[in-house]
């Protein structure tokens, strides 16, 4: 046991761990120093922020944000939403759901009758009058 002991200080005496060094090194732009002389900084004038207009009024800041705000209110919510709503909601000007609607209740009626789904003579042959033969004289006929 005692050997293992020794082993143990001798190890810690020629491992040693090395101390952690950090250093912390800035590459960022200095935002915060600012050369100012006395004249700039008065109590009587407020600062002013570098504001940049969006186009809607160029002297006043709040009257600005205003604007922009009514605008993109009015433009997204009403008109992008409110078209989709009116879109959605439109009535069925060409009767598209009606034609499916009276197709499908076609068709159910045909199945309960025991009749095929689509009648191959639509109209029955007895009512058709076709041409006679002279009638048609050389008229090419194309099927």
């Amino acid at each position: 046991m005692s050997s293992l002991v020794r082993l143990a200080q001798v190890t810690k005496k020629i491992v040693r761990p090395m101390p952690l060094v950090q250093r912390h090194i800035s590459t960022s732009k200095k935002n915060q120093e600012v050369c100012v002389t006395n004249t700039e900084l008065t109590e009587h004038e407020p600062q002013k922020r570098n504001w940049q207009s969006y186009g809607f009024e160029k002297e006043d800041e709040t009257e600005d944000l205003n604007a922009m705000h009514a605008t993109g209110f009015f433009s997204i919510t009403l008109c992008i939403v409110g078209g989709i709503f009116m879109f959605a909601y439109m009535p069925d000007y060409n009767y598209k759901n009606w034609g499916e609607r009276e197709a499908f209740l076609e068709l159910r009626r045909r199945e309960d009758q025991g009749l095929p789904l689509i009648d191959p003579n639509y109209i029955q042959p007895n009512l058709i009058q076709l041409p006679t033969e002279e009638e048609l004289g050389d008229t090419e006929i194309v099927i």
